[in-house]
Parts: C-alpha cells; sequence; structure tokens
C-alpha cells in the first residue's frame, strides 16, 4: 500500500464517521430532560432502595478469566485450518501460544480466581 492510498483511506474514514455523526445530530430524535427518564426501570418494577449495592469481585474475575480464555480460543480454529500447509513452525507456535494460556490459567488458579464463592 502506498502513502497516498493511507492518506486517501484515513480521508474517507474521517468523512464517513463525521457524515454519521452529522446526520443523525438532525435526523435522531431530541431526548427529554424529565427526571423521570432517567430514573432506573427494572422490567416495569418501581425501584426500591439504593442501587449502589456491592458485589462480591470474583465474579468479575471470574467473567473476566472466562472472556480472555474464550477469545483466545478463538485463534484455535485458523491455526487449525492452515496447520497441515504451515508445518511444524505453525505447531512449535501454537505449543507456545497454549503454554502462556496454561500459565495464566495457573496462576489465576494460585490466586484463587476461580473459586466461585
Amino acid at each position: 500500500m502506498t502513502s497516498e492510498s493511507l492518506v486517501l483511506f484515513f480521508i474517507v474514514g474521517v468523512v464517513l464517521v463525521g457524515g454519521a455523526i452529522l446526520f443523525s445530530h438532525f435526523v435522531a430524535p431530541r431526548i427529554s430532560k424529565s427526571p423521570v427518564k432517567f430514573e432506573p426501570y427494572e422490567c416495569g418494577i418501581p425501584a426500591e432502595g439504593n442501587a449502589w449495592i456491592q458485589f462480591n469481585v470474583g465474579y468479575y474475575l471470574f467473567a473476566i478469566i472466562y472472556l480472555i480464555f474464550a477469545v483466545e480460543t478463538v485463534f484455535v480454529f485458523p491455526w487449525a485450518v492452515v496447520m497441515r500447509e504451515t508445518g511444524l513452525r505453525a505447531f512449535i507456535e501454537i505449543v507456545i501460544f497454549f503454554i502462556v494460556l496454561g500459565l495464566g490459567l495457573l496462576y489465576a488458579w494460585k490466586k484463587g480466581a476461580l473459586k466461585w464463592a
């Protein structure tokens, strides 16, 4: 790719994004500023109590670790498709990938991030 095509790509991207923002500014409905609009909505049931309750941080850690490993495993499928064509080098790279994943899992396990309760 030449530098002219990169500049053109950047300009087209800026124009498209700016155009979309301008278009939405003129076409989008205006939001009312009433206090009722900003109240929390819970399936039609009026909200009771304070919304700022504390949750166990372990749930968030568990979810983030799951998300990391789920996204990382997506990289295995393209590797499996081209494994036969690329040969030993790809196999060594995926072994290193799995070693890093395994070390991350062992670290999370050692720190207790996988305990649900």
